[in-house]
């Protein structure tokens, strides 16, 4: 009762400071579950319209942690997707999905998740998914875009960057001229491989070069079995992480149409056999999507005067295999 009382003096007390000409406050209550709600988008014209075709839209860095930002916490993107698909999975009235893709690419373990799990679900379901590259689907965000069965993009969009990087520094340098030492006990001579307290020597790099090929190799491999008209030797060709625009893209046989959302959706309704359906969206219910264009919902706000994690900095320090699209693709594959 106490808390219920101190909640409406505060809501005064904020209207009573913020309101003024042609100001005002919507106080909307909203369900405290958990999950993930259903919310249609548009529809066509009819009664009684069952049959759904399910928009994912796949935003920014991939990553299998949450998004974390100066005031507030977001969605582990992984975790979201994971549990999108499966929620699709468990509905019979979803006919066709089109991932809404936005992403420059991410971890190349995060990416690889996604892209296994799409491929789960498809088996499963047996229903068309359609990729939709919007302003970016690079690196990562192509290679999602590989597991579906139409890839459609924006003329101005970009995407391809295939390829993987992995970004390494050193501050020894910088260590050295203000006389501090960093010295790591290790088991082995490259237990601290490519540790920014000391320069990367050429066998770092050896062993690092050999992990980003592999890498590669894979991603080489997910192209060719979602490009199947492509020739391995042009896949390699296109392959030099350079970016291209959809239409580039297009004339080299790295997505199949070009169009928006609206010409996404009509192409998943056409490839599903159906004349009427609804567009739906699933989102938590604090983070109700209004249409088809609606980014992934983000936490609640969170304000924390400090909040630091000695690990987490660490995370930051070391070197990361990225699909990622830096925004130079020079000498890296």
């Amino acid at each position: 009762m106490k808390t219920s009382v101190a909640c409406l003096v505060l809501a005064a007390a904020v209207l009573a400071a913020g309101c003024g000409q042609n100001m005002g406050y919507i106080i909307k209550p909203v369900a405290i579950s958990e999950e993930l709600g259903e919310t249609t988008v548009s529809s066509d014209k009819g009664l009684f319209i069952s049959d759904k075709i399910l928009v994912i839209p796949v935003d920014g860095l991939i990553m299998n942690h949450k998004a974390e930002g100066f005031m507030s916490s977001g969605e582990n993107p992984v975790s979201l997707f994971v549990e999108q698909l499966d929620k699709a999975a468990e509905d019979p009235s979803v006919k066709a999905v089109v991932l809404r893709i936005n992403s420059p690419g991410g971890g190349v373990t995060a990416t690889d998740i996604m892209y296994r799990r799409l491929n789960e679900f498809k088996k499963t379901r047996k229903v068309p998914v359609i990729a939709m590259i919007e302003d970016v689907g690079a690196s990562g965000g192509y290679y999602l875009a590989c597991g579906s069965d139409v890839i459609m993009a924006e003329p101005t969009s970009v995407t391809g960057s295939i390829g993987v990087i992995v970004e390494t520094f050193s501050v020894a340098g910088t260590m050295e001229k203000l006389g501090i030492t960093a010295k790591a006990i290790t088991s082995g001579p490259m237990k601290d491989m490519g540790s920014p307290f000391k320069p990367l020597d050429p066998a770092d790099q050896k062993v690092l070069q050999s992990l980003v090929t592999e890498f590669y190799g894979g991603f080489l491999g997910v192209v060719a079995k979602g490009r199947p008209n492509l020739a391995a030797e042009k896949i390699k060709e296109l392959a030099d992480g350079r970016i291209y625009t959809g239409m580039q893209a297009k004339a080299n046989g790295l997505v199949d149409d070009l169009g928006d959302m609206k010409d996404a959706i009509a192409l998943a309704k056409k490839h599903a056999g159906l004349k009427t359906a609804k567009v739906v969206m699933y989102s938590r219910s604090w983070g109700q999507p209004s249409n088809v264009y609606s980014a992934a919902p983000v936490g609640g706000m969170q304000v924390n005067l400090l909040n630091l994690s000695v690990p987490d900095a660490m995370n930051m320090l070391r070197p990361q295999f990225l699909y990622l699209w830096t925004g130079d693709a020079g000498g890296s594959l």
